[in-house]
């Protein structure tokens, strides 16, 4: 019998955040991990004020079983790009909306990574997105873990065509 993700208590995704400020916008990671079933850990490390802790985190992430780490971080935003030069997991960047730029300093801090040290990332704020994409990542050695979401995406859809439908039954109403 194979083993899925699910069937196990260790952590294999890292969910890190530069400041436990940021811990609202990354939340929405550990919901969808949550709602998948798959085992994380949540830890604040700053790239620019514990670099030394960060660097232990990063070069021990694999043999500790983490499998993909999600980091998110406002302003200068290093945390994904110095995680991932530390480590050879993939990396998940979320940038972090901050009040003077509106997040496009975190934006561009994280894709502007040098050619061989790549961190993916997604939309300002999105730890959801984040999450889902590590599950993806996750389910391409895991089949229980793919259907789950196949069912999720087809939930997905079918959300989508009861909204279409909502707004057609508006239309013949306003007519």
């Amino acid at each position: 019998m194979t083993q899925t993700i699910s069937d196990q208590f260790k952590p294999v995704v890292g969910i890190l955040m530069g400041s436990d400020s940021d811990f609202d916008i990354m939340k929405a990671a550990t919901t969808v991990l949550d709602d998948f079933a798959v085992p994380y850990e949540v830890s604040v490390i700053s790239a620019h004020r514990t670099p030394h802790d960060l660097e232990t985190y990063a070069t021990s992430a694999q043999e500790r079983g983490l499998k993909i780490i999600i980091a998110g971080a406002g302003g200068a935003a290093h945390l994904p790009g110095v995680t991932a030069a530390l480590t050879l997991l993939p990396v998940i960047g979320v940038p972090v909306f901050s009040k003077k730029l509106s997040g496009l300093d975190s934006l561009y801090s994280i894709v502007q990574m040098p050619a061989g040290i790549p961190v993916a990332t997604v939309g300002i704020d999105n730890a959801r997105n984040a999450a889902l994409l590590a599950l993806q990542m996750l389910a391409l050695s895991d089949e229980v873990l793919m259907q789950a979401i196949k069912a999720f995406r087809l939930g997905l859809a079918e959300e989508s065509r009861l909204k279409n439908e909502n707004i057609k039954h508006k239309l013949r109403a306003k007519s």
